[in-house]
């Protein structure tokens, strides 16, 4: 891939970099800009997380010229991005690709490996690795809210792809804290769920008296780790500009209705409603549940049996509302520029259809980026004639990891001190 540069032979890299570190110069000469100045081109990261592996066949990399064994069924429609199609389960998006950019040429796991999330993609190495949102919130903490979220589905559990601990070496005070949200905007905080109004006081005397016994006694990270999650809900549930964010209900009908009355579409709006609040990062899963009776509860996008018949009735409808109305939002509120937002899977299908009209698990697929200066409107990558792999320089799950660092503001020396993502480097021709 060739790389853009600027009129002035700048590499779009060093001008990313530059325009990040503009502001100092105007904050030394007036104290007031210092804080403005440490502020990242992207206030939060939000990681949309195709749990199962979407088909890169059926979505945006589809061969219309392949084989019967192959190609998609569906229609193949034209975006507004020149060089990219996808297909006619995604028109909304078709028609607001100049908003986000395409990478068809992503490596990533091949398998049900959340090592694509630590930059690792073997299972060993991953184990040892901490998830890109733990790194961001060891960064970059927030005031009244966790600074890593994760929302999920309703039933989603941690056996059904979400180990409890992500962060690694960098303790589980940095694991996210994790909710759920139902297709009626519900949020369930698990064992944290708001008390009684009347009980706010109680709570408070609670988070006191076990801050006064816990203090004396020497604790393992774990424990750190609870006690933090702990003093974060408290903070959520004590205060009510944090407790608000939650609050769906206050929401127009209308908007509520643009998203969608599913899991997804509302977890999506409560994603808005947390960059709003300046979560540092948010990973919110998508998950269905459609399929739950072919493979289990909590399926996603491992559409190994009947792959065309989800993808159209349910999968695609349902991320194409929810994902197109999430990218309006947040354009239309200002918010995208300080927003970086990646969907992703952490696996793509098979080229092949198999005997029970699904595909099976694969290693290569697609990525999609937007905000935080990432250009719209642009296809990075290609594949072979079957979407088996990249004949384009691949682009590897570190490096999306130092890409989402780099913009939220962990920059190659905060990496290097952590020891994360080394060897990684920036995605330039996003921007």
């Amino acid at each position: 891939m060739n790389r853009p540069t600027d009129n002035a032979g700048m590499g779009r890299r060093q001008f990313l970099r530059g325009a990040a570190l503009a502001p100092l110069a105007v904050s030394l000469a007036d104290p007031k800009l210092a804080q403005a100045s440490l502020t990242a081109r992207a206030r939060s990261v939000v990681l949309v997380w195709l749990w199962g592996g979407p088909s890169q066949l059926d979505m945006f990399d589809p061969k219309p010229m392949a084989s019967d064994s192959v190609r998609s069924p569906f229609q193949t429609i034209r975006t507004r991005t020149t060089g990219l199609l996808s297909t006619e389960i995604l028109p909304k998006l078709a028609d607001r690709s100049n908003r986000f950019a395409v990478i068809r040429s992503s490596v990533l796991a091949g398998n049900h490996d959340l090592g694509v999330l630590t930059g690792k993609t073997n299972s060993a190495d991953a184990a040892r690795a901490p998830h890109f949102g733990s790194i961001i919130a060891k960064h970059r903490r927030s005031a009244a809210l966790p600074p890593f979220m994760l929302i999920k589905p309703p039933g989603f559990t941690s056996g059904a792809g979400f180990p409890r601990n992500v962060a690694g070496p960098l303790g589980s005070a940095y694991d996210p804290f994790s909710i759920s949200c139902a297709s009626n905007g519900r949020v369930d905080f698990g064992e944290f769920n708001p008390l009684d109004p009347r009980e706010t006081a109680r709570l408070e005397g609670r988070r006191l008296l076990r801050s006064h016994l816990t203090s004396a006694e020497p604790q393992g990270t774990l424990g750190r780790g609870y006690d933090a999650h702990w003093e974060q809900a408290c903070r959520m549930l004590t205060t009510r500009e944090a407790r608000q964010a939650f609050e769906l209900d206050r929401e127009r009908e209308q908007l509520r209705d643009t998203y969608g009355r599913t899991s997804f579409g509302q977890s999506m709006l409560l994603t808005r409603r947390l960059v709003e609040a300046g979560v540092p990062f948010i990973w919110t899963a998508f998950n269905s549940g459609t399929d739950g009776l072919e493979e289990g509860a909590g399926c996603g996008w491992d559409t190994h049996y009947n792959n065309f018949e989800l993808m159209a009735d349910w999968l695609g409808p349902i991320f194409d509302r929810g994902f197109s109305a999430f990218l309006d939002d947040l354009h239309q509120r200002g918010l995208l520029d300080s927003t970086l937002v990646v969907a992703m899977g952490e696996m793509g299908r098979t080229p092949g259809i198999n005997g029970s009209g699904g595909r099976d698990h694969w290693g290569s697929g697609f990525t999609i980026w937007a905000g935080a200066g990432v250009q719209g409107g642009r296809v990075l990558g290609e594949t072979d004639a079957t979407a088996s792999r990249p004949i384009t320089l691949p682009v590897t799950t570190v490096m999306m990891g130092t890409t989402m660092a780099e913009l939220a503001g962990v920059d190659a020396q905060v990496r290097a001190e952590m020891g994360v993502l080394q060897g990684g480097s920036v995605i330039d021709e996003l921007f």
